[in-house]
């Protein structure tokens, strides 16, 4: 992170970098360098200049080689630079190695990533996760920060005052690594308990998962009228949120958001993350948003795909949705997408277009979980009654004598809770999954 080197001021001036190593990523790393530039501007920082550049091999020091990492340094000097920022994954060594050449910072995608995180976490438990992950990442480049020091105050066979110091630093570190796991810890318990309470009252529920800044959270907004944070920027939120939904049927849904997939995601924060993104991983269903408007909409949607995969979630039933299709030029990019999506809504959270057919489909995948029943309730047991007006949707109510007759809809799990009520003889029980 930008705070780890003591510098005398912040970074003002910035030229971006991508490497390719073969001409097919040509494209790709193009794509990859304007989305660094998106994140760069999310922190603020200025860019003066980008290059892409390509290689024919891995170089240990610099990752390309020496002449090219030459060059970049003087465009970067001659531009008044004071920080590199390189869309590559840079190890800790070649990054204390770009430092001493270009005699300026220099960071990575991943460090851009972690910054942003950091800048963005509200609750304690997002905090706790990008704290995690940023000391992850900081721990080997330490020596990094504890360059200027030198080997201060030394002697034949004596350490000097500077690695002493790095030495503590990173006990420090490690202590704080693991006291963050604890609370991390701390955090997927609570979590746990309070999927208990909802499996005590089971209520389905939906994950929408996606690339960052695709709209989820005003989808989330806009289906359940929550006060939901949103914001045109990558990463506006990290925080889940789960809000409660009424579907037109009166079945209840439980709606999370979650925090945005991005392409080279830091393995430490897929980590640290976790406890968010299980969310996605235990839900019913998947609601995968993606953006429309977006040229890279393929790549988006096989990252998000890729991520999900990491958590076992990729197999769950998923709603395919794409938002922002008021915001598309080309004619062709949306019979494209149907073509290779045809059981995929196209939707407009803005304007609102295509609401109604999502809680259609919504309705249908919660649906496919739930069965239609005919039971006979006796006057002491008036909880059950109530528990199916809370959790399923009762289709007719009558009264015969003291015996209560209910037609209704409820999750299938509550089967085994209710069939000593079912009506005799029992009559066959309907699914209501669509077919």
């Amino acid at each position: 992170m930008f705070e780890i080197k003591a510098k005398d001021k912040a970074v003002e001036r910035a030229l971006l970098v991508g490497a390719y190593i073969s001409p097919e990523l040509k494209a790709e790393a193009q794509n990859l360098l304007e989305e660094l530039a998106e994140l760069v501007d999310t922190l603020r920082i200025p860019i003066v200049g980008r290059d892409l550049i390509s290689y024919r091999e891995n170089h240990a020091r610099y990752l390309i080689g020496s002449g090219k990492a030459q060059e970049i340094v003087d465009r970067a000097q001659e531009l008044e630079c004071d920080v590199l920022i390189f869309d590559n994954e840079l190890s800790p060594s070649q990054q204390r190695n770009w430092e001493e050449l270009a005699g300026m910072t220099v960071a990575d995608r991943q460090e851009i990533i972690l910054d942003i995180f950091g800048a963005r976490a509200q609750t304690r438990e997002a905090r706790i996760q990008v704290d995690l992950a940023r000391m992850q990442y900081s721990l080997p480049r330490l020596t990094r920060a504890w360059s200027h020091l030198g080997q201060q105050g030394g002697g034949i066979g004596a350490k000097g005052e500077g690695e002493s110091q790095l030495e503590q630093d990173k006990r420090k570190i490690r202590l704080q690594i693991d006291r963050l796991k604890g609370e991390l810890e701390d955090v997927r318990r609570a979590r746990a308990t309070q999927r208990k309470d909802r499996k005590r009252a089971p209520v389905p529920n939906a994950a929408i998962v996606g690339y960052t800044n695709v709209g989820k959270s005003s989808l989330l907004r806009r289906l359940t009228g929550a006060d939901v944070f949103v914001e045109n920027k990558l990463f506006a939120t990290l925080d889940t949120t789960t809000r409660k939904i009424a579907l037109p049927n009166k079945q209840p849904l439980l709606l999370t958001d979650t925090v945005g997939f991005v392409r080279k995601l830091p393995h430490q924060l897929i980590e640290a993350f976790n406890a968010t993104l299980e969310e996605a991983a235990l839900a019913d269903f998947l609601i995968h948003v993606l953006d429309a408007s977006q040229d890279e909409v393929m790549a988006f949607y096989n990252t998000t795909m890729d991520v999900l995969g990491k958590l076992g979630a990729e197999t769950k039933q998923m709603l395919v949705v794409f938002n922002k299709v008021d915001k598309v030029i080309d004619p062709h990019t949306l019979p494209a997408l149907r073509r290779h999506f045809p059981d995929a809504l196209f939707i407009s959270v803005q304007t609102g277009e295509g609401m109604e057919q999502l809680v259609d489909r919504i309705s249908d995948f919660v649906a496919r979980g739930t069965v239609t029943v005919e039971l006979r309730l006796p006057p002491d047991r008036a909880d059950l009654l109530a528990r199916l007006h809370r959790e399923g949707s009762v289709r007719d109510l009558t009264y015969d004598g003291e015996f209560t007759e209910v037609v209704a809809t409820m999750p299938a799990r509550l089967l085994e809770t209710y069939s000593p009520y079912l009506r005799q003889p029992a009559p066959e029980l309907i699914p209501t999954t669509p077919e």
